[in-house]
Formats: structure tokens, sequence, C-alpha cells
């Protein structure tokens, strides 16, 4: 890209930027508001909960309690299941990105797809880390909840060690399902891309199909999907951002080291030094929607579905 723009580079720019800006304001206006009309219970996994007893009135939409981290939305499955899957997914994947590092060198950090596959990795590794502490909580019974009713509203209490564990998991929770929803659009975004679009029409020679990247692009989708079959966590419409916030950040890294002089594109559809490269990034940002569309749809299917199959063994999120 050199420091010599042209009217298109422009447009480029103008494209992500509203993408990012855009995304931003959407998180602004839905992503736990710390300012409601009600009193709710621990509203935002960014605010710990203050007392050991609330007035539980509205929950906001994408509320994901300490306990779903680590519980399975089937009934009566215990725990552990959900934490060996995750340590499993976790494990077999640093294997395989292991493998592309010893294999290509640190330089494939460059491409979408390390990225990708890394993010799903801390996910699985989070997860990991949340299910096993929550196995500790579940086995050691501290975290027992019990309601009761007082005056027409519902009151949730809890021992000191429940509310301890809200306070302790409060960020790595939020930061936790974030890193899920975020690998939800990406690993479609990936994968679509890899076997849509580069084995079948481009040349790229980190991307070749074989064991390893057919692996890697199959491998991702597969534990996350499995992760979904189990997990208890919700998939609110609007941390869509994440994802087009993280992908925003790739390229604009791609700009940032082109820049600096770095002399070739891991993708062609991301050069800067064509005319046509407003009409690809704007392909590239409106494929966002229906990558997570996709994701989003399976979440929802199964809450539905399993629900109305399952109704006594399925526990559909709040």
């Amino acid at each position: 890209m050199a420091l010599e723009l042209a009217w298109y580079d422009i447009v480029c720019f103008g494209i992500v930027g509203v993408a990012f800006v855009g995304a931003l304001w959407v998180l602004w206006m839905n992503e736990g508001a710390s300012i409601r009309k009600f009193e709710t219970m621990y509203e935002s996994l960014l605010i710990t909960q203050p007392d050991n007893e609330v007035v539980v009135t509205v929950l906001p939409s994408g509320h994901v309690s300490t306990s779903q981290l680590w519980t399975s939305c089937w009934v009566g499955l215990h725990p552990f299941w959900l934490l060996l899957t995750r340590f499993l997914s976790f494990v077999i994947m640093v294997l395989f990105l292991a493998w592309d590092v010893v294999k290509y060198d640190a330089s494939i950090f460059i491409y979408y797809t390390e990225w990708t596959f890394t993010l799903v990795i801390i996910y699985f590794a989070m997860g990991t880390i949340v299910s096993a502490y929550g196995c500790w909580k579940f086995n050691s019974r501290a975290t027992t909840e019990y309601v009761k009713q007082t005056n027409g509203s519902v009151k949730l209490q809890s021992h000191y060690a429940k509310e301890e564990f809200q306070q302790r998991a409060g960020f790595l929770g939020y930061l936790m399902q974030t890193t899920y929803q975020t690998c939800a659009g990406a690993v479609i975004l990936t994968d679509i891309v890899f076997w849509g679009v580069i084995v079948p029409f481009l040349s790229i020679s980190h991307l070749r199909l074989n064991m390893l990247m057919g692996c890697m692009h199959a491998l991702n989708a597969v534990f996350l999907l499995l992760d979904t079959a189990l997990n208890n966590l919700p998939c609110p419409w609007f941390r869509f951002s994440y994802f087009v916030i993280w992908s925003c950040v790739y390229v604009i890294f791609q700009w940032v080291i082109h820049a600096c002089g770095f002399p070739w594109w891991p993708y062609p559809f991301l050069e800067l030094n064509t005319k046509w490269a407003p009409l690809w990034y704007f392909c590239l940002a409106v494929i966002h929607i229906p990558c997570y569309g996709v994701y989003f749809l399976i979440v929802k299917t199964k809450d539905t579905l399993l629900y109305r199959l399952f109704p006594h063994a399925f526990l559909r999120p709040n």
C-alpha cells in the first residue's frame, strides 16, 4: 500500500470505519446499560452483584448468570461432561495449531484463519477454567440457591460462596461470552471463505487443501458446535458487533503492516491497489451478516426445537 492513497483506498477505509463505529454504537445501546428503570439481578457481567439479596424484575437481553457459564442445557447432565468436552477441544486444537506453526513458522499468524483458530482455543481455555471451577462448586454444594415468594416479588438468596463466585467470574464470564459469540461468526466466515472461495478459485500457498488445512477448517466449527449442543449460553443478536470489530481489527492490522513495508497480502480480496477494492470490501462487510446469522439460527433452533421435543430434559436459556 505504501503511503500513496487513491480514492478507492479512502472508500475502503470508510467502509471499515463505518462498520467499526456502527458496531461500537450497537454495543453502547445494548450491552448491559448501567442505567435502567428497574433494579435487576446482576444485570451485566461487567458489574458484580453488590448485595447478597436483590429483587428480580427484568433481565436484559443477553443476560448470563454465572451458573450458565458451566452448566449444560441438558437437565441432569453433570458439568463434568461439558468440562471434558472443552478440555479435549482445547488440547486437540492446540496440537493442530502447533503443527501449523512447526510446518509454516510463526508467519502463519498473518492469516485470518490462525487468528480465528487461536480465538477458539482461547474460548475453550476460558471455558475449561470456568467449568473446572463450576464442577468444584457443584460438587461442594456451596452455591445452593433457593427462591422464596415475598409480597409478590421473587427474591434470590445465596450463600457467600455464590456471591464470591459471581464477583470472581464477572469479568471472565463477560469475556468468555463475548469470545464465544465472536467465534461463532468468525468460524463460519473462515470456513465459508476457505471452502467456497479459496479452495475452488484461488491459489494461496499456505492455504492449499491438505490434511492440516482441511482439519483446521473443519475442527474449529465441529468443536464449537459440539460445545453449543451442550452449553447453556444465550446468543443475543447485538453481540454480532464483537464479530464485526474482530474482523475490522484484523483488516486494520493488515493495513498497518503494509504501510510499514510488508510486501504481500495474505488474501487477494484485501488488496487496496485496485479500483475493485471497494466492491470487495463492501461484499466482505455484508457477508458478516449471514455468517453470524447462520450460527444465530443454529442456537435459536436448538433452544426452540429441542425444548419442544424434550421439555423435561432440555433447559432453555433465560
